[in-house]
C-alpha cells in the first residue's frame, strides 16, 4: 500500500480525522451512558464520511490511474 500513495491525499486524511473524532465522541459519551451524546458522535463519524467524499469529488483526492486504449491493447497483443 505505500507504494500506491493510497490514501495519502487531503481528502483521506480529512475525512479520517473527523470520523476519528466522531468515534472518540461516541466512546466518551457511551462511557457517560449518555444515548444522546453517543448518538451525536456518530453522526461526526457520518460527517467525516460525507466530508472526505466531498473532498474527493472536488479534486483533492488520489487520481484514478489512466488505462491504455483498448484498441492499442489489441493490436499490441495479434502483433
Amino acid at each position: 500500500m505505500a507504494g500506491s500513495s493510497h490514501g495519502h491525499t487531503p481528502a483521506a486524511w480529512t475525512g479520517v480525522t473527523i470520523a476519528f473524532i466522531g468515534f472518540c465522541v461516541s466512546g466518551a459519551f457511551m462511557v457517560l451512558a449518555n444515548p444522546l451524546g453517543f448518538w451525536a458522535g456518530m453522526v461526526i463519524v457520518a460527517i467525516g464520511g460525507v466530508v472526505g467524499m466531498a473532498m474527493r469529488a472536488a479534486g483533492m483526492g488520489q487520481k484514478k490511474p489512466e488505462h491504455d486504449d483498448l484498441a492499442e491493447v489489441i493490436a499490441a497483443k495479434t502483433a
